[in-house]
């Protein structure tokens, strides 16, 4: 049975600021009504007299909206706050920030990785549905392609494996993988992937839809290990320097 905690010891919250909690009720009412990226919220002056707060404080919880990729504000006439999406990249950015604070090294997020995408290919095998193996296969062709597009290769090896995350039935470790994959670029610290490089990358990523494709979970959690294992290995040899490197929020950032 659970003790309580003395009074004295418990931690003291800060009340919350007045924008922060109109920005929460401006979310809680976005999820409420289910409403669509793409879809106007009300004007300013129609805000201002529902939510009965100053013109700042509404402002300064639209731009804390903003910035976290809720919404969009757009310009000129007719425009404001427009519903929106965040993505994985703005989860990345929070997280890199949080990494620069406490000195993390480019190695630990390798080793989240290691630990953590291996898990989701098995369960990926295990529960993978035919239209997400649809995907799948798609973006790995798009992938083999797109060899020699530095750009489009990266964006679609993120998805690439944002989707197997996805396959596993987990939007948590989805997001988790998806925003861990940004801060793995490595682009921002100088790392270079040439076109054989990326062709071994998309063999690797054909073993793994493989895998998963034919349901066997062992299969799949090995070839997503020797995949991650591979690439610690390319930047061990090629770029010693940046596994040890504090990561800093500006190279993920935008």
């Amino acid at each position: 049975m659970p003790t309580s905690v003395p009074e004295e010891r418990r931690p003291v919250r800060k009340p919350r600021k007045t924008a922060t909690l109109l920005a929460q009720r401006i979310v809680g009412e976005i999820t409420a009504q289910d409403l669509a990226p793409g879809t106007p919220l009300r004007a300013e002056r129609d805000m201002l007299e529902q939510y009965g707060v100053a013109r700042g404080t509404l402002r300064e919880a639209l731009r804390f909206l903003e910035m976290q990729g809720v919404i969009t504000i757009k310009t000129g006439p007719g425009g404001g706050p427009v519903v929106s999406r965040p993505e994985s990249r703005h989860l990345a950015s929070t997280i890199a920030m949080m990494l620069q604070l406490r000195h993390a090294s480019f190695r630990s997020v390798l080793e989240a990785r290691a630990v953590l995408e291996p898990a989701l290919a098995r369960l990926a095998a295990e529960r993978i549905t035919k239209e997400e193996l649809e995907q799948l296969s798609q973006v790995q062709h798009e992938m083999r392609d797109r060899i020699g597009d530095l750009d489009g290769f990266l964006a679609g090896n993120v998805e690439f494996h944002r989707l197997i995350a996805d396959a596993a039935g987990n939007q948590v470790f989805a997001l988790v993988i998806a925003s861990i994959n940004w801060i793995c670029d490595a682009t921002a610290l100088g790392v270079r992937y040439s076109a054989e490089s990326q062709q071994v990358v998309v063999d690797e990523h054909a073993r793994i839809y493989k895998a998963i494709a034919s349901g066997n979970p062992d299969r799949a959690g090995a070839a997503m290990s020797m995949h991650i294992a591979d690439f610690s290995e390319y930047l061990e040899k090629r770029y010693p320097s940046v596994l040890d490197e504090p990561l800093r929020w500006d190279q993920i950032d935008g």
